[in-house]
């Protein structure tokens, strides 16, 4: 049997999809909200999968870091990217995809999470990424 548990960390980004064929192809921002979601066959010592403070120490660290109040492009956008972070000295991270809710949440679950959570009982195994409160993409491990 696996058990799961699951910490929600909200942020504020903004973002613009290249090629998008309606107003998402312009910068804007969103309240994002993540979903980590880890599984352990065998808990802690303690009865826990991971513990919820850890999820957000180290994952939400990561979010604060390069996520939070960033703006998030596409690696192909760096024209744009470098222009705002010229004027405003912004933070700006580049994904290697169009930053869309299913690309973040894909490069949270391969790239950010494996980094960042050691090999162990426990491992990330669900990404949801809350674009809006009623817009989310799921990446599945």
């Amino acid at each position: 049997m696996t058990t799961t548990c699951t910490r929600r960390i909200e942020f504020d980004a903004a973002h613009r999809v290249m090629e998008h064929e309606s107003k998402c192809r312009h910068l804007h921002g969103h309240r994002y909200a993540v979903e980590a979601t880890f599984a352990a066959v065998n808990l802690d010592r303690l009865g826990r999968v991971i513990d919820f403070g850890q999820i957000r120490e180290v994952l939400g660290s990561w979010i604060d870091a390069h996520w939070d109040h960033a703006t998030i492009l596409c690696e192909k956008d760096r024209t744009l990217g470098e222009a705002i972070a010229a004027k405003t000295g912004q933070t700006i991270f580049y994904l290697p995809a169009n930053p869309t809710a299913e690309n973040m949440a894909e490069y949270l679950l391969k790239e950010v999470c494996p980094s960042l959570f050691k090999a162990g009982d426990a491992h990330c195994t669900r990404i949801r990424l809350y674009e809006t409160p009623n817009c989310f993409a799921d990446a599945v491990a």
